[in-house]
């Protein structure tokens, strides 16, 4: 079904994706040979093994704004452009080999006219590697200052409008524009990628929905994505109307960057509860399954530029500042902050810890002084004026109450101070306060730990020895990215004004000899993790990630932004049914195992008894005398035998085989077994139940099972886990198996497997001179892998007449040891209705089979 979100602004209600007009030029493609350039298509007069031999390796970096700098003659009116030192995206080349060629998608930070954009286009291509996508002013109004601005980044950062002085509601027509943008940014980047080599990196949530665009482009594009700010938690991001699109999105990259823990937890937790994946780690690395594609997690805060910010603390401007500063401040004590003014940074609430802190430790007044340098604010608004006038109001006041003719407590600099002044006040501050609500990542706190570390030219300059120990103490909110990689700094909660006033006392007052340790530990991970490591790292385990690509055969299914790649082995594939039931004409003897839920039954159906429409295919394959079908379930066989009470010849295997009947009118057997263990288990299983609210206890004849689909996916998940090894432990030595399958934990004797119904059922009609030229398995829970395993084992150790077909089939695309697929119940009735239409309805006699399995038994 097409996403509603998508609008016929876009002519989505037939699930097509945006038709945004392609650009007037397309940009080359690739040089592949010096001199020679491959056209937009990609082809080339060039023979393509010399091609590929002598072609650089390539990066494409989308992002919202190019990492330049743009600037027009007012007398010539020309457009002069230069490279942003400061901006990361430009800083990460560094983290990749010099061979590299990087190339840059975004947008500029000026509008450029129209009858300059294929001009500028051509220059920036040629003297940047950087290729603008221009948006419509009217698409750049709404995709960045409406929907970017106004609702995912006020989201992002917990701030739900729950009223209209509170944020904006959301509005769909900024989310088409939204699309739009992110369809703009696609068709930049197919016009200049060589999908099967380069690897596309995209950044922030200005993009989220671009990975769909690129992947439906070309099924296996090397696509990664990070995400800059904060992911919330489901509670928060469930409320975005759009949430499934943008999910779904990040889905079609390879893998999807983190700064911390917290946020790629909160958006696999999303992924759960919203989607109903699931996911694991293989061998340190977080991945989710995603129809057979496995999407990696990676988690990874950025660093900082190490060369660059020590070039500036070298600079001469630098260390006269720092000298200036060092004679203003002599016998005080200098805390820092530095911070965009928006209402997330939380200045006020750091003043007012500020002035508790000279209220509670009169001995500080006079010696204190707390400097806050305020960014220009990123947007304007209400909220912001609101928290500006706070601010001033706050450091009035301190001043006002606290000050005299030679002190001043509160130094507000609210103005674009220049780098080297920052660059100084970092080198003599004593303590750095980072008191944001919520923060992304803020890499003040980086760059303190460097400027602290200070330089040799620095140390001749101020007079320090380059061998005396360096100090500095760091204040940080537990809401911010870098917070879990300082371990040395004090971390506080913003909003508890106390605490962070005695977490500044104790910064300025711990001995020199912590500080200094404190220190030394920040800069070995500021310094050893910088933004190359970052870049560096992440490239790699997004080649890792892609390196599987070819391995499996693609195709895209799904309409509109619900679109996604289906990607499996070459050896796993949907099981025909008109391949299937000409097996099945072609064919003898044959035997036929069936799961009951989530294969003849769906597994979301209340009602649990087969449908009228089941029972009569299930008939017609039993009354066929050639077929000897089993229902193989773990269910209990009082619930088989009565669900199933009108299929008169179907044998029934329950309880995962521990009762075994082969018709309706032959006796259960069972196997002996050892059930003692019941009695420990039982109040084991009780108490989880009674701690997991929604969660059940059924209870077998011969098993015990826990169930939690009905439970908070992510606590009965939790609990299933600490359910399995709370059992485990006890029943060691225990003639018993816990097992965990979906939604469930089940304790059964050892010994009782699906597997073993099918070896045995087989053996049996081998034992009478009528071994199976078909067999068919269909299953799909983790129990019935054991099938699809003793099928195959059992007929290449068969000695009678060999096995012409097998079909292993499990019910939707996961790694399974079948062989086939099929997508859901509704594809298995499907089969199951070929299968009957094939049949011969011949009554059957089973009464021969039955003596022989009796003696099995």
């Amino acid at each position: 079904m097409a996403s509603r979100s998508c609008g016929n602004f876009f002519d989505l209600a037939s699930g097509e994706l945006p038709d945004v007009p392609p650009t007037t030029r397309s940009l080359p493609r690739v040089m592949t040979i010096p001199g020679i350039l491959c056209d937009g298509n990609g082809s080339s007069d060039v023979d393509s093994d010399s091609t590929s031999s002598v072609s650089r390796e390539r990066k494409i970096i989308v992002t919202n704004m190019l990492p330049l700098i743009a600037q027009k003659d007012n007398g010539t009116g020309k457009w002069r452009f230069s490279w942003d030192e400061d901006s990361l995206y430009l800083q990460m080349k560094d983290g990749f080999s010099p061979e590299t060629e990087v190339i840059y998608v975004g947008s500029l930070k000026v509008e450029i006219e129209a009858n300059e954009q294929e001009e500028i286009a051509q220059r920036l291509l040629d003297e940047f590697n950087c290729v603008p996508t221009f948006l419509p002013p009217d698409i750049q109004k709404k995709f960045y200052y409406g929907f970017c601005k106004q609702q995912l980044w006020p989201l992002f950062h917990y701030m739900l409008p729950m009223c209209p002085d509170h944020g904006d509601r959301f509005d769909r027509q900024l989310w088409q524009a939204y699309v739009s943008a992110n369809k703009i940014f696609a068709d930049k980047v197919m016009e200049i990628a060589n999908p099967e080599d380069d690897f596309i990196w995209i950044h922030d949530y200005h993009l989220m929905v671009l990975p769909t665009f690129l992947r439906k482009r070309y099924n296996r594009v090397k696509l990664g994505f990070f995400l800059h700010s904060p992911f919330p938690s489901s509670e928060i991001y469930r409320t975005l109307p759009v949430r499934d699109e943008i999910l779904k999105g990040l889905l079609n990259a390879d893998l999807i960057g983190f700064h911390t823990f917290d946020y790629a937890r909160h958006f696999l937790s999303c992924c759960g509860r919203m989607l109903g994946l699931d996911y694991e780690s293989k061998r340190g690395h977080i991945g989710l399954d995603y129809f057979g594609r496995t999407v990696y997690i990676k988690i990874l805060p950025v660093g900082i530029h190490m060369g660059r910010l020590e070039s500036v603390l070298n600079l001469r401007s630098t260390c006269n500042k720092v000298k200036e500063l060092q004679e203003q401040f002599i016998g005080k004590k200098v805390i820092l902050g530095v911070d965009d003014m928006d209402i997330f940074k939380g200045i006020s609430l750091k003043l007012l810890a500020f002035e508790q802190l000279l209220l509670q430790h009169r001995e500080l007044q006079g010696k204190l002084v707390l400097v806050q340098i305020v960014n220009p604010a990123r947007s304007s608004g209400k909220d912001v004026q609101e928290i500006k006038k706070e601010t001033y109001f706050a450091a009035k006041r301190i001043n006002e109450v606290y000050g005299c003719a030679d002190y001043v407590p509160v130094i507000l600099i609210d103005r674009p101070a220049p780098r080297y002044e920052k660059t100084a006040y970092y080198a003599v501050a004593e303590c750095c306060i980072v008191n944001a609500v919520r923060d992304g990542m803020n890499l003040v706190p980086y760059k303190y730990v460097v400027c602290r570390q200070g330089s040799s030219i620095m140390s001749q300059v101020t007079g320090t020895k380059p061998e005396s120990p360096r100090t500095g103490t760091l204040v940080v909110s537990e809401f911010i990215g870098c917070s879990p990689s300082l371990s040395g700094a004090i971390r506080v909660n913003p909003w508890d004004i106390d605490a962070v006033a005695e977490a500044m006392n104790m910064a300025i007052t711990m001995s020199d000899a912590e500080k200094q340790l404190r220190h030394e530990k920040h800069y070995r991970y500021v310094s050893s993790h910088d933004i190359a490591y970052w870049a560096r790292s992440f490239m790699q385990d997004l080649e890792r990630a892609c390196k599987d690509h070819y391995d499996k055969r693609c195709w895209g299914i799904g309409l509109g932004l619900g679109f996604r790649v289906v990607s499996l082995s070459p050896s796993f594939r949907k099981l025909s049914v008109d391949h299937i039931v000409s097996s099945y004409k072609r064919t003898h003897r044959r035997a036929i195992f069936l799961d009951y839920d989530g294969t003849v039954v769906s597994q979301a159906s209340m009602v649990k008894s087969p449908s009228p429409e089941v029972v009569d295919m299930l008939n017609a394959l039993c009354n066929d005398s050639n077929n000897t079908v089993f229902i193989v379930s773990g269910r209990g066989r009082d619930s088989l035998s009565e669900w199933l009470a009108p299929c008169e010849n179907l044998g029934l295997a329950a309880e995962h085989g521990y009762f075994l009947r082969w018709n309706k009118t032959s006796e259960w057997e069972s196997l002996t077994a050892d059930l003692d263990w019941k009695e420990i288990v039982e109040p084991i299983m009780k108490h989880y139940m009674e701690a997991t609210d929604g969660s059940s206890m059924e209870v077998k004849e011969s098993a015990l099972v826990w169930h939690h689909r009905d439970a908070d996916p992510d606590f009965g998940s939790c609990q299933a886990k600490e359910l399995l090894d709370h059992l485990e432990n006890v029943l060691a030595n225990e003639p018993a198996v816990v097992q965990r399958g979906q939604h469930i934990v089940e304790v059964k004797p050892q010994g009782v497997t699906k597997g073993l119904v099918a070896e045995k059922v087989l053996s049996t009609l081998a034992s009478n001179g009528e071994a199976p030229d078909f067999v068919m398995c269909i299953g799909d829970d983790r129990s019935d892998e054991d099938m699809f395993e003793s099928i195959s084992n059992a007929v290449s150790n068969s000695s009678g007449t060999a096995v012409l077909e097998i079909f292993a089939c499990t019910v939707g695309q996961k790694p399974s040891k079948a062989k086939y697929y099929l997508d859901d119940t509704t594809d298995v009735v499907r089969m199951l209705r070929g299968l009957a239409s094939a049949s011969n309805p011949k009554p059957r006699h089973s009464a021969q089979f039955k003596v022989a399995f009796d003696s099995v038994f």
